[in-house]
């Protein structure tokens, strides 16, 4: 190429790297809703958290910890969390590539026989029409990055790669919460299932003891079959009970990867939880929260996809270079056969049938749609939150009140027994309604230590805990 030349593709490229900030935005976080009040009635501005805190910690169940150790290690969703983290990688290196010229190494051979007729020679002139080419070339190809085209896709590839790495880690913590939560409820039914079967056999016992007092003329016949069809009452709930333990040992062995089978556990009331139950303030679910940073990794995305498309309205600068050496004889292959080819060109787009005009509107509406959903992900941890830290309170303030209900009642059972026996004042209805009474307190108190359990492992996944 010319000197002129030369100067000519310098002051473009000049030029258009001058313009090119004007093209292509830099990137920055967008407003968001206001976060002060996502945790609805909540205005601490103190910024210590639980989701800070390791799952090791937050957990104090050995067996438990077990149980999450080896669900991180085997479950298969979040082995294919990982393996879309591998894809993202190998995306993000190749768009570094993008930024090097292409390198081909081209070795052929080429036998061609021509037609004597076709060449149209006049007559007594001997042509060889039968050739063998040798070609032995490198041949590459560079793209300037004039206009941003190569930065916004490697950002792109960048914020895809962040995207997917956050929504490993939002597998991970729905993973150990799904764990804890299967495993708190297993435990409630074994306390459900324990209760139940005391309570029968207690029942089966005052069966024993209606008849004696029948016996006696104490109590009637009709005492006696209600006393019967109350033990049944009690009877008819360890299947379903059971049936429930088993589906949760289950359910828990397909969050570990394993196929169904027992599952060493400890007991409820063994159960410890975190003294001081932080959540923070609103604004950290901006970093905490896998799924609201990878809504963000989303959008940004988007953001750099919009880019990517306004570069397709200026020119693209390509520089093309090929060479080697070609020969008709193998044996002269490097005698005089050099060969070679340096080409610059400016490919500016003038009508390609409103293609990129049409890149472009779909870009910008994709990033709309895009801070949409990013806005969505934050209200929807923020519910998340509010709803978790109400429940656990709610099962806290239930406490004292169901303590208190199940010794009124069992002092109530009692009562109405011995006056069973010496008053026949006492109706034996009386007695059936304070024994159902107190199996469904006693019940009803095993749902409500299974509600605070649960509320502090929600809670915890909710403010963003379990994959730091």
């Amino acid at each position: 190429m010319t000197n002129s030349s030369n100067k000519y593709i310098l002051m473009v490229i000049t030029a258009a790297l001058l313009s090119a900030c004007s093209i292509t935005k830099k990137y920055e976080r967008p407003t968001t809703l206001s976060t002060d009040k996502l945790y609805r009635d909540e205005t601490s501005a103190d910024t210590t958290t639980i989701a800070d805190m390791p799952w090791q910690s937050v957990f104090k169940d050995e067996k438990l910890n077990a149980l999450i150790q080896k669900g991180l290690d085997n479950n298969l969703n979040l082995k294919n969390a990982i393996e879309n983290i591998i894809q993202a990688q190998a995306s993000l290196r190749q768009s570094k590539l993008a930024y090097y010229p292409t390198l081909n190494l081209d070795a052929s051979a080429t036998r061609t026989k021509q037609s004597e007729a076709g060449l149209n020679f006049p007559a007594g002139i001997n042509i060889n029409t039968l050739t063998t080419t040798y070609k032995l070339g490198l041949s590459t190809s560079w793209e300037a990055d004039i206009w941003g085209k190569l930065s916004s896709s490697k950002r792109a590839a960048l914020a895809s790669y962040l995207a997917t790495d956050a929504a490993k880690q939002a597998v991970q913590t729905q993973l150990i919460a799904d764990i804890a939560n299967n495993y708190f409820l297993l435990l409630s039914y074994d306390k459900s299932l324990k209760i139940t079967e005391e309570t029968l056999e207690s029942r089966i016992k005052n069966v024993e003891t209606i008849k004696a007092l029948k016996e006696g003329a104490i109590v009637t016949g009709a005492s006696v079959v209600q006393s019967e069809a109350n033990q049944y009452a009690a009877e008819v709930l360890i299947p379903d009970l059971k049936r429930s333990i088993r589906e949760t040992e289950n359910a828990i062995n397909i969050l570990l990867g394993q196929a169904p089978g027992p599952i060493d556990r400890g007991e409820l009331g063994t159960q410890i939880i975190p003294e001081n139950i932080a959540v923070g303030v609103p604004s950290q679910l901006l970093e905490n929260r896998p799924d609201v940073r990878q809504a963000e990794f989303n959008f940004r995305v988007a953001f750099e996809s919009t880019n990517l498309a306004k570069t397709y309205f200026y020119p693209s600068l390509t520089l093309t270079a090929s060479g080697g050496f070609s020969n008709l004889e193998l044996k002269d292959f490097f005698s005089n056969s050099i060969f070679y080819s340096i080409i610059g060109g400016l490919t500016q787009p003038i009508f390609n049938q409103g293609l990129n005009k049409t890149r472009l509107t779909t870009a910008q509406s994709q990033q709309l749609q895009a801070y949409n959903n990013f806005q969505q992900s934050l209200l929807t941890a923020g519910q998340e939150v509010s709803n978790a830290l109400f429940a656990y309170q709610m099962a806290a303030a239930k406490e004292d009140s169901r303590k208190k209900q199940i010794e009124a009642l069992e002092k109530a059972v009692d009562f109405t027994q011995q006056l069973l026996e010496y008053s026949s004042a006492t109706n034996y209805t009386d007695v059936l309604t304070s024994e159902q009474n107190l199996l469904s307190a006693q019940l009803s108190g095993v749902n409500d230590n299974l509600q605070k359990l649960q509320a502090v492992v929600n809670l915890y996944r909710a403010l963003g805990g379990g994959w730091k």
